[in-house]
């Protein structure tokens, strides 16, 4: 049966960077939305102990909520090797949190897009990393979900493997029953480029998936191609986010071919950026579509 998470976009900042809400608070507030579980993500722990993921999975039951799928971020793509290295051993890290959480999927990336790249050169150091990362996740019973990612927050660049070539390009090479796709469509979106048809390609392999959605204030995915793409920032400025279900993503669609392709993973909804009440109508429109398509 197909499952739905919730990952707090709309509260990472205040729990990562300000401290102001707890992942306790934040366990609590998911416990009132309609998921069945959480995504976490690797800055939430300050504390790796024992005794603390031991709180927090007890909290998670004490709502019902199982832990699936861990939110990591490496950087793969910087020229010394020492730094790839170090990413890689950050991913490591993100396997074993998982791992001793109950989870499943740990989430990886090819890295940031710096200003001259050799794409041929960027591309071979991706999948180096992250068939290393594969390997070591194998022993640990963990799946490796890469996501067509646009941009993580505390990045000074877009993601190397933003435009589908690329992501293709690199996960064509790897080839392991614990590696899978985290699909997001609204990154494709944010690409300029057709979710329906990167699907279309990838759903064999699709694991895990980001539900969110995006709007543009005029205009469609044939306008967003017009736009030059702040290359500190990423989204043109006319992209917008919303409640999911009412943007450019078609999620009937979605789920129509993520049903004929067998997909029995996680969808994880990001959303909430304007606050929770959105996340509560995203969940709801979602759960609906999941009951319609899987139940």
């Amino acid at each position: 049966m197909v499952k739905l998470a919730a990952f707090p976009k709309c509260y990472l900042d205040d729990i990562i960077v300000h401290k102001s809400i707890t992942l306790f608070d934040w366990i609590e507030r998911a416990g009132q939305l309609s998921v069945d579980g959480l995504e976490m993500h690797n800055l939430f722990f300050d504390d790796q102990g024992d005794l603390y993921l031991d709180k927090v999975r007890e909290k998670c039951e004490d709502f019902s909520l199982a832990l699936p799928m861990m939110c990591f971020s490496p950087d793969f793509t910087n020229p010394d090797l020492k730094k790839r290295e170090e990413e890689l051993a950050k991913q490591k890290q993100a396997i074993d949190l998982i791992a001793k959480l109950g989870g499943r999927f740990c989430r990886t990336l090819s890295g940031q897009n710096r200003p001259g790249l050799d794409r041929k050169k960027a591309v071979g150091w991706c999948v180096e990393m992250i068939r290393e990362a594969v390997a070591y996740a194998e022993e640990k019973g963990i799946v490796i979900n890469i996501e067509n990612h646009y941009k993580d927050g505390y990045w000074e660049y877009p993601e190397f493997a933003l435009k589908s070539e690329v992501f293709l390009e690199i996960i064509e090479q790897i080839e392991s029953p614990f590696f899978g796709i985290n699909f997001d469509p609204s990154n494709t979106i944010v690409a300029g480029e057709d979710p329906i048809e990167l699907l279309e390609k990838i759903k064999g392999r699709v694991v895990t998936m980001h539900a969110s959605d995006r709007y543009l204030m005029n205009g469609s995915i044939e306008d967003l191609r017009k736009f030059e793409m702040d290359p500190l920032h990423g989204y043109a400025k006319t992209i917008q986010h919303g409640v999911i279900g009412r943007g450019l993503n078609d999620y009937d669609a979605i789920f129509r071919i993520l049903k004929g392709a067998g997909f029995n993973g996680w969808i994880s909804i990001e959303d909430g950026i304007n606050g929770i009440d959105e996340l509560r109508q995203s969940a709801d429109f979602l759960r609906s579509k999941i009951n319609q398509y899987f139940g």
